[in-house]
């Protein structure tokens, strides 16, 4: 089998959306429409945009889910389902919670002014994990299963230099294993 390495399959950072944590989300939105314009026939569009600092290192992404939910900030009164869950509240309970707070009821006025002064840094997931782009996919892949994420930031020596997406990964893998 020939061996691919990060660098043969990760998106540069030129090609991806890339925003100021100061970026409203309207601003991220936008940065995420323009992106999905540049994508290559054959690839998978965008799904989420990457986040800078003020020394243009990357510090963290916001997707489609994120998105979302910080346009409804009511969900951050229930906090993390998920470790709800693991503390053994029930689903039957979470879905009465939810519906005493009566969800995405605003104006789409008020989701606008929302999406134009909630900054992305305040409510973007903080990202370190990397891999180094002359490493092979099947680190890679081992790297986004074990953290359960949809990418991850590709480095060179200590600098982001592009991400490598799940679904870039596992077409790669599909292929593989179609091929045979």
């Amino acid at each position: 089998m020939e061996t691919k390495t990060v660098k043969d399959l990760m998106l540069p950072l030129e090609e991806y959306a890339v925003v100021h944590e100061d970026a409203t989300l309207r601003e991220a939105m936008m940065a995420l429409d323009q992106a999905q314009n540049r994508v290559h026939a054959g690839r998978q569009p965008h799904r989420a945009v990457l986040v800078a600092d003020e020394t243009g290192r990357i510090v963290g992404k916001i997707g489609h889910l994120g998105f979302l939910k910080a346009l409804e900030p009511k969900y951050s009164v229930l906090g993390d389902v998920e470790k709800l869950a693991g503390a053994g509240v029930t689903p039957m309970l979470v879905d009465l919670m939810m519906s005493n707070y009566r969800f995405w009821q605003d104006d789409q006025s008020v989701l606008r002014a929302r999406a134009n002064t909630i900054k992305v840094g305040d409510v973007m997931h903080s990202v370190e994990e990397s891999v180094d782009e002359n490493q092979p996919l099947t680190e890679a892949l081992h790297r986004i299963i074990m953290w359960q994420s949809l990418s991850i930031l590709v480095r060179r020596d200590d600098r982001v230099v592009g991400i490598l997406r799940l679904s870039d990964l596992f077409t790669e893998f599909a292929n593989i294993v179609k091929s045979v």
